[in-house]
């Protein structure tokens, strides 16, 4: 495979293929899973203060 071919097939089924996939990657998180994951790792700091406060 040449340079022009693997350029061409990179500038036309590349570009598709990367965009299909961030919008995959993007929309996984507006789904009912997705979310409830998403809230979980953005409250996975607090859960250690919480125990202690609620230990202490």
């Amino acid at each position: 495979m040449s340079y022009d071919a693997l350029r061409h097939f990179a500038d036309s089924w590349g570009l598709v293929f990367m965009g299909a996939t961030y919008i995959v990657l993007v929309g996984w998180h507006f789904g009912p899973r997705g979310r409830r994951h998403s809230r979980d790792a953005a409250t996975m700091i607090f859960r250690d203060t919480e125990t202690e406060a609620d230990n202490g």
